[in-house]
């Protein structure tokens, strides 16, 4: 008999226990953490530039309107339930236990696939910072990676709250770092004395003419790459002091800072490197604009402190990542899938321990399969980032339908407010839509059947071991205090 089969009779208490210490400003750490302000600043704008010119901040402001309609239902949502299994729960007590593992399933695929992501980035920031202040020239990626991969996985085998401060501290320092850039260029671009003679000007708000909406929402989509992991604080609902005050909380404080960030950021890189065709080639071809931007702007000093905080920023969205899908696949451990053990904590730490190391070797070996493939950094990033915002698009979606099944048409909200998890669905559905038609180029082509195959795995467990159904929807409505689950 399978153990995922195992009869009701035989079924074992939780293995592992979290700890609930955290407060509202670490688990606000954790979400900002995944997000990773710097990194995706320093990185994210290149290939929007390309797609619509100078309206990169549209197409920023475009998604962060959509993750502000996404955020409404976790941030109501985890105002009910509090789980390590974010999503898991979410949409396990609203929809029904196997739509609650195929969400949960999804999600992780995200966490983990954004892990791989920020392996490379760090080895990618990690580059130009060391060959920038002349200590190691043209090092390797990948040594880079693994070296953060082994630190990183210490910081996540630690205390959760030693853990949340130091994602606030490097995300601080990091964050710092580029507000002061920016702050730089809005001065000298308003004040007349910019390099190249830039204006300040809002045109990066109004697409060219030509510019198709189709290709500000192509573009948003590396906007979405950027909020990737903003729930991230639904996956403390165990560790958080108050939860259904906190998490909810920090989920859209997180949210309103990155999009006010983002958007603004997004407009000084566009003016900093002008909005005339050279300056839109210049920002399209960038592999480090903040680091250009710095040299020109500042100096090589900045730029040089500019690439260690982006580096320090990838390390920090890691580490939230790390947290984050161990987190996931300990509830789903914890409720019997696969085995047991992966529910186990550390006695020391109360890290989930062994979840925590499926999570970590899956990355390890997707970064070294890439650079034995002979991938850039910046190609391995992009390629598992666009993977994981495939796999987040449908967790999102799923998790909507919840928040309309539980919020409004149960009647626990006010019914005109369906019109916002609608709103974020169709949002969803056409950023789903535009990743796949038309067609992408090759390898981005291949990814969503890499995603779709993930998926129908997910569902073929649901559907071949009906007892993990039933024992998710048991454990969950004992956890939660809750009548039997929808879909049970």
């Amino acid at each position: 008999m399978s153990v995922v089969d195992a009869p009701v009779a035989v079924e074992e208490p939780p293995r592992g226990q979290l700890r609930r210490e955290l407060r509202l400003f670490e688990a606000l750490a954790i979400s900002v953490g995944i997000m990773a302000p710097t990194a995706a600043m320093a990185l994210n704008g290149v290939a929007p530039a390309g797609l619509v010119g100078r309206a990169v901040p549209l197409a920023f402001l475009f998604a962060a309107i959509a993750i502000a309609l996404v955020s409404y239902a976790f941030v109501r949502l985890t105002r009910y339930f509090n789980h390590a299994g974010s999503a898991y729960a979410l949409v396990g007590l609203t929809v029904g236990p196997r739509a609650g593992f195929f969400a949960c399933w999804a999600l992780l695929a995200t966490y983990t696939a954004f892990l791989a992501a920020n392996f490379a980035e760090i080895g990618l920031f990690g580059e130009s910072f060391f060959s920038g202040i002349g200590i190691w020239d043209n090092p390797d990626w990948v040594i880079i990676s693994l070296v953060a991969a082994a630190l990183l996985w210490f910081f996540a085998y630690n205390d959760i709250r030693a853990v949340t401060r130091s994602l606030l501290s490097m995300e601080f320092i990091s964050v710092a770092l580029v507000t002061i850039l920016i702050v730089i260029i809005y001065v000298k671009v308003i004040g007349g004395s910019a390099p190249n003679g830039q204006n300040f000007t809002l045109k990066p708000f109004v697409p060219e003419s030509g510019t198709a909406i189709g290709a500000i929402a192509f573009a948003s989509v590396f906007g979405l790459l950027s909020f990737g992991g903003f729930e991230g604080a639904a996956a403390l609902g165990e560790e958080t002091n108050n939860p259904r005050r906190n998490v909810p909380l920090a989920i859209a404080v997180a949210v309103g800072f990155c999009g006010v960030f983002y958007t603004l950021v997004m407009l000084a890189q566009s003016l900093g490197f002008g909005i005339d065709k050279a300056g839109i080639d210049a920002f399209s071809s960038s592999s480090a604009p903040l680091a250009d931007l710095s040299k020109s702007y500042v100096g090589s000093g900045m730029a040089d402190a500019i690439n260690f905080g982006a580096m320090m920023s990838a390390f920090a969205s890691g580490l939230g990542c790390a947290v984050g899908a161990s987190r996931l696949l300990f509830a789903l451990g914890r409720d019997g899938f696969v085995t047991t053990r992966l529910g186990d904590t550390s006695r020391r730490t109360g890290a989930p321990v062994n979840s925590l190391a499926v999570v970590m070797v899956f990355a390890i070996v997707v970064g070294v399969a890439l650079r034995i493939n002979g991938t850039t950094s910046v190609n391995a990033f992009f390629y598992m980032g666009t993977i994981g915002v495939l796999s987040m698009l449908i967790a999102y979606i799923v998790t909507n339908l919840g928040a309309m099944r539980f919020l409004h048409l149960g009647r626990r909200e006010a019914a005109w407010r369906v019109i916002v998890p609608i709103l974020a669905i169709a949002a969803l559905v056409y950023t789903l839509y535009k990743n796949l038609w038309p067609r992408p180029a090759h390898p981005y082509n291949l990814f969503p059947y890499f995603v779709a195959g993930w998926l129908v795995v997910g569902i073929a467990i649901t559907l071949v071991f009906p007892g993990l159904a039933r024992r998710i929807g048991r454990n969950l409505s004992r956890a939660e205090g809750t009548d039997r689950p929808p879909g049970e």
